[in-house]
C-alpha cells in the first residue's frame, strides 16, 4: 500500500534530531525564533500533520500560535544559614504542570475568546522549548456552520475545554463515590 504524504512527514518528524531537518531547516529557524516574542501568531503550522490531527484547517476561525517556554531545572538559590542539604529546597524542584500543558495555558490566556485544540512540539534547544497550539473561534460563523466543530459550538465559558474536562472528571467521581457509599450503607441495613 503507497504511504501519503502525512506519514512521510511523520517519520520524519518522529526522528527529526537525527534528520536533515533538524540540521538545514530547524536550526535557522530556532535562531529567528528566539529573537521574536514568547507567543506569536504563525501564518501555517510547522507540522501540518500534528495541526490536522487536532482539527486545524486552512479557514477563518481556526489559527495556530507558537509558543515559546524555558526549559531546564527550576533549581531554587541555595540559603545562606545552616539547614542539612535534605531540607534546603533547592533541588528536585519542578512545575507540577508540563511544558507542553503551560504552552496551551499560555495561549489561552493570550486568545481568552478562543478554545484549544491541541498542542505538539516543534523545537528546543539549551534554553528554550517551542510548541505550537491550534486555537479555534468558536463563536466565528465559518465554524458555526462547519459540521465538524458542532460539538464545540455553544459550550464557549472562561474556563475552557481542558478544565472544563477535568471539572467533568471530578463530578463523575463524585457521583461514583456517592454511588458507592449509599450502596455500602444499604448492605449494611439490609444485614
Amino acid at each position: 500500500m503507497a504511504k501519503g504524504l502525512y506519514h512521510h512527514l511523520a517519520e520524519e518528524w518522529t526522528g527529526a534530531k537525527s534528520s536533515w531537518i533538524w540540521d538545514v531547516v530547524m536550526r535557522q529557524r530556532l535562531i529567528e525564533w528566539r529573537r521574536e516574542s514568547s507567543i506569536v501568531r504563525v501564518e501555517k503550522p510547522t507540522r501540518i500533520n500534528r495541526a490536522r490531527q487536532y482539527g486545524y484547517k486552512a479557514k477563518q476561525g481556526i489559527i495556530v500560535v507558537r509558543v515559546r517556554l524555558r526549559r531546564g531545572p527550576f533549581n531554587r538559590r541555595r540559603p545562606n544559614s545552616g539547614r542539612r542539604p535534605k531540607r534546603m529546597g533547592v533541588y528536585g524542584i519542578t512545575t507540577g504542570k508540563g511544558l507542553q500543558l503551560i504552552a496551551e495555558e499560555r495561549a489561552a490566556r493570550k486568545y481568552p475568546n478562543m478554545e484549544v485544540l491541541g498542542s505538539y512540539w516543534v523545537g528546543e534547544d539549551g534554553t528554550y522549548v517551542w510548541y505550537e497550539v491550534v486555537l479555534v473561534d468558536p463563536s466565528h460563523p465559518a465554524i458555526r456552520k462547519d459540521p465538524g466543530f458542532a460539538w464545540l459550538v455553544g459550550k464557549e465559558d472562561k474556563e475552557g475545554r481542558r478544565r472544563r474536562r477535568l471539572r467533568e472528571r471530578q463530578r463523575k467521581l463524585i457521583e461514583k463515590l456517592r454511588k458507592k457509599t449509599t450502596d455500602q450503607s444499604q448492605s449494611t441495613q439490609s444485614q
